[in-house]
């Protein structure tokens, strides 16, 4: 078939998208995503799809866990911002730390980042992010789609899924059946608000007509969109080490839900979580969300971490080693709470002193 020269020729380009910028964003990024190599993923970006050996992992019989996640609406702060170096650790933080709390060891990740117009840069930015991510949580990236699409998305708008699997030995495998009345909850500290309840935070700052380039007001050593991007915080190698001791019973990562929300994920029906409210304070940022907006103490403890990234139960005997343990591979660790029996169809989660100490 020939083309007419009297007539207008159509390109791809015309259409908003450019295959040239999307190649070389993939030869900017091999050397990323090379970085974060481990054994059982030694193959290179560009093939059809990625393959993982758990045998060359070291696993032996491994039950494979899987979990996918987004960034959410903070998103939107960091391309207010022009700041794109960060979200891709959040990518990674909200995938892993939903397999470490199974047990399981997050072996090898994917990303899938949509946009309206490629910014090779901005791109770039982000999978450096994503690698990042990956380093610190001990996965390999093994692969990834790159989507352009003009009219779906405005311009300099984006968003990101990402896709994980990783693998626990069938013996380790943490299960609710194996927790009982007694056993002590850890707390811990989350990096700030890490990914969830950005759309209420963004609702926030338009309303007072908050500048993300201004000092923030509970901390003026930083800039307030800085505070609010910080990067979720990665869980993976400081738990894995802790179960691996057999200090660990169970994991809750906290995410959107909050408190009230994701710890029930974790127990079964006979037990609750007591929690006092005592236990940690709660950070400044959450402080100055709660008083500005005028928060309800139970609707921030269901919107937001409140400072507790994850939530560990202990064995009462070994809750002390179980705390040594995550302290010297870097978390801070508060002694929030025990489980205790409840009937069936009780509230699953008691926060002790909610109302007296975080009513505004």
């Amino acid at each position: 078939m020939k083309t007419d020269s009297s007539k207008k020729s159509y390109s791809y380009k015309d259409a908003g998208v450019d295959i040239v910028a999307g190649t070389s964003l993939v030869e900017a990024i091999k050397p990323l995503a090379a970085a974060t190599r481990r054994s059982g993923a030694d193959a290179d970006l560009g093939g059809f799809g990625a393959i993982f050996d758990p045998r060359a992992a070291g696993f032996k019989d491994p039950l494979l866990v899987s979990a996918t996640d987004g960034v959410g609406t903070k998103l939107k702060i960091a391309i207010d911002m022009n700041r794109h170096d960060t979200v891709g650790i959040d990518l990674v933080a909200m995938c892993v730390n939903d397999l470490v709390v199974q047990g399981a060891e997050p072996l090898f990740f994917l990303d899938y980042f949509a946009t309206g117009g490629l910014d090779v840069a901005a791109a770039r930015d982000i999978v450096a992010g994503i690698a990042e991510g990956c380093k610190q949580a001990g996965c390999a990236l093994i692969g990834g789609e790159t989507a352009e699409m003009p009219g779906m998305y405005a311009k300099g708008d984006y968003d990101l899924a990402g896709f994980t699997v990783g693998a626990v030995e069938r013996e380790q495998l943490l299960k609710a059946d194996n927790l009982q009345e007694g056993d002590v909850l850890l707390g811990l500290a989350s990096s700030g608000l890490h990914s969830n309840g950005f759309s209420l935070v963004r609702r926030i700052v338009a309303d007072f007509n908050l500048d993300y380039a201004a000092p923030a007001p509970f901390d003026e050593t930083i800039t307030l969109g800085d505070a609010l991007i910080e990067p979720t915080r990665i869980y993976v190698k400081s738990c894995l080490e802790a179960v691996r001791a057999g200090h660990i019973r169970a994991l809750s990562h906290i995410t959107g839900g909050g408190l009230y929300e994701n710890i029930p994920r974790v127990l079964p029906r006979q037990l609750a979580a007591q929690i006092d409210i005592n236990g940690w304070s709660l950070p400044p940022l959450f402080k100055w969300l709660a008083e500005l907006g005028n928060i309800a103490p139970r609707e921030l403890a269901t919107t937001f971490n409140c400072g507790l990234g994850m939530v560990v139960v202990v064995p009462a005997d070994r809750a002390d080693a179980a705390a040594a343990m995550l302290t010297a591979a870097g978390e801070t660790v508060y002694r929030v709470g025990e489980l205790i029996a409840c009937d069936d169809g009780a509230e699953q989660v008691i926060i002790n002193g909610l109302e007296e100490n975080w009513q505004n």
